[in-house]
């Protein structure tokens, strides 16, 4: 209970049906759990945590357990991993319907599919994405101060002045290069001398699991997507030529395309498109980056390239509350208005030369001048 993320203030608690998605690892179950103690401590009776993976229901429906908790006087039901337990949209939805005074949380992987589920909770629930520690909550973690959020907005107008005010209370190199390293999944905290093989795991888990599991992807070319996984993370970035990576995998293209949009949808890889609009499986995005750079340091080891930690730490922290899609001009363009180049601190603006909105986000730089500003403080958005 020593830290608490943001989003808990975020999530609007008293909605009847709240879905919470997101990657394995990212703190979805300790979130529940904190919730939980803050709020419902003195009515445990009328509360019921259960994750959907437990063996209870490999006899038990999740409609017979809403049943007998309503009857018991059960008003707060807490599901942890639906995506674990089959048919779970079309239960809910009934749960819903039947059960008006219940109140009802669940989490599930990033694949759930709420909108083209048979059941449409779309009109129901309300669903809100979680993703992995920012630099700021990282920051917050390790040294006990709480920084405040900032816009995109306030950081493009006065990153100068919100530079300043942070290096005052925290030297942010003594911390940044371990955060790309280890600092975007909670887990960090229990055993980091174990935090590669647990990061590890989870990847696997991901592609042998819920990949198959959720979106049908044949175990066969699980080990060639894990090769892809370790190419991405050792490129510049990844520029994907889906004509020979088809052939080298022998798979055909359709399908190639299909499994490059699950690795984004499971939040494995972050696709670059040309347009953010109407994004599809079989569209072929213009860069690929792994999700976070402490995926880029499990897979890569000490092969990492230190302009593709640079954007995929950018692409990460923007992409939560932004929309960030390729430009032919500079790295980013991000709402569809501002164009963003990153590089090292010498980086220069020649390549934004009569372009609007544009910045340079230079890394190794303290503070900024002008449209240049240090990559660390976009660490700070969420």
């Amino acid at each position: 209970m020593t830290f608490i993320r943001s989003a808990m203030e975020e999530i609007h608690w008293e909605a009847r049906l709240i879905g919470i998605k997101g990657a394995r690892g990212i703190g979805k179950t300790t979130l529940l759990l904190q919730y939980i103690k803050l709020h419902h401590s003195k009515s445990l009776a009328e509360t019921l945590y259960v994750s959907l993976d437990s063996i209870w229901f490999n006899t038990h429906s999740l409609v017979e357990l809403a049943s007998k908790f309503e009857l018991a006087g059960g008003k707060y039901l807490f599901l942890d991993e639906v995506h674990k337990y089959p048919g779970w949209a079309q239960e809910l939805k009934n749960i819903y319907d039947d059960y008006p005074t219940l109140k009802i949380v669940f989490t599930g992987s990033s694949l759930l599919e709420i909108l083209n589920s048979r059941a449409d909770l779309s009109r129901r629930a309300i669903v809100y994405r979680m993703q992995g520690f920012s630099f700021r909550e990282y920051l917050s973690m390790e040294t006990g101060i709480v920084f405040d959020k900032l816009s995109l907005e306030n950081i493009l107008a006065n990153h100068l002045g919100l530079a300043t005010t942070i290096i005052e209370k925290i030297k942010p190199f003594q911390h940044f290069g371990n955060y790309l390293k280890y600092g975007y999944y909670p887990f960090y905290k229990e055993q980091l001398a174990l935090y590669d093989m647990r990061l590890g795991e989870v990847i696997n888990m991901v592609l042998e699991i819920e990949l198959p599991l959720l979106r049908g992807v044949e175990l066969a070319y699980i080990n060639k997507l894990k090769q892809l996984l370790v190419v991405i993370a050792k490129s510049s970035p990844f520029v994907p030529n889906i004509s020979k990576l088809s052939e080298k995998i022998i798979i055909n293209r359709a399908t190639l395309l299909a499994y490059i949009h699950y690795l984004d949808e499971v939040d494995l890889t972050r696709n670059l498109y040309k347009d953010a609009h109407g994004t599809s499986a079989l569209q072929k995005p213009s860069k690929v980056f792994l999700e976070n750079t402490n995926i880029i340091y499990t897979l890569a080891q000490e092969n990492t390239n230190t302009g593709n930690l640079r954007e995929t730490f950018f692409a990460n922290q923007l992409s939560f509350k932004h929309r960030i899609t390729y430009t032919g001009q500079g790295d980013f363009l991000v709402d569809d208005k501002y164009t963003f180049e990153i590089g090292g601190k010498d980086k220069s603006g020649k390549q934004l030369k009569g372009v609007h909105d544009s910045f340079i986000v230079a890394d190794n730089i303290l503070s900024g001048h002008g449209n240049k500003i240090p990559l660390w403080l976009f660490g700070f958005l969420y």
